[in-house]
């Protein structure tokens, strides 16, 4: 489990988030939901420690993660899986490369037993005879596949994915999602997806904090959406003429 308790973080005179404290439970889709600038990116990067929080606390498994030196974060980062917004795959590598790329930096496995944990990873996504190819030879489904693929090759605890259906077409969209779900279940994965899409919201959303002008607006599953009254909330999810009236049939 994660939690972050009243995690508080500045910019300059900027303040992107105003004490946000919460729990991300294990084999769970945990969902960070909200508007452009609404803080959901800013509070992903201080969980996973690319920012510092200025003020407030972020926990794994009772693990004080704020309060760790770097070296000592280590032990915690060769648990999380991250699977970034453009993939962040490294062009000049092969497939299978990008795969192995977290084995070599937190292993010492042999480089076959590497290469075949890399391959177990790709046919787990659906990749299987592709790890020879360079990204350039993908499509936008399959480079998020693949991006999925090196985010699990370490086993992680934890799962981390920005914005995983961004410029995918619906069904890839609704492909990605399954799989992330699958995931989650099949490893009791501690996983947390920030997203503007209101399919994955609907489809795969267990538990959902709804951030606002930085601050934790709404918290809930995607079952409870339908019945709030949360203005805010309402405006976000049923923005679209199309999403007003599914709701009015739920």
């Amino acid at each position: 489990m994660i939690e972050t308790q009243e995690v508080y973080k500045t910019f300059g005179d900027n303040q992107v988030l105003k004490g946000i404290t919460t729990e991300f439970k294990p084999g769970k889709k945990n969902l960070i939901i909200g508007g452009s600038g609404s803080g959901k990116t800013t509070l992903l990067k201080c969980i996973v420690g690319l920012h510092e929080p200025t003020s407030g606390e972020v926990i794994f498994d009772s693990e004080n993660f704020t309060a760790m030196h770097f070296k000592e974060r280590v032990k915690i980062r060769k648990h999380i899986g991250m699977l970034f917004q453009n993939s962040a795959l490294f062009d000049s590598m092969s497939v299978e490369a990008n795969v192995m790329f977290p084995l070599n930096l937190f292993t010492d496995m042999s480089k076959s037993e590497k290469l075949d944990r890399a391959n177990f990873c790709l046919e787990r996504v659906d990749l299987k005879g592709k790890g020879k190819l360079h990204p350039s030879e993908l499509s936008g489904g399959m480079k998020k596949r693949v991006g999925i693929a090196r985010a699990i090759s370490m086993q992680p605890k934890y799962l981390f994915v920005d914005e995983p259906n961004s410029g995918l077409d619906p069904l890839t969209s609704i492909l990605i999602d399954e799989l992330i779900a699958e995931l989650t279940e099949e490893y009791n994965t501690t996983t947390v997806v920030v997203t503007h899409d209101m399919n994955s919201v609907m489809g795969i959303g267990d538990h959902i904090i709804f951030l606002h002008n930085g601050q934790k607006w709404w918290e809930g599953t995607n079952k409870d959406i339908a019945h709030s009254d949360n203005k805010e909330l309402n405006n976000f999810v049923f923005a679209s003429p199309f999403m007003k009236a599914a709701r009015e049939k739920l």
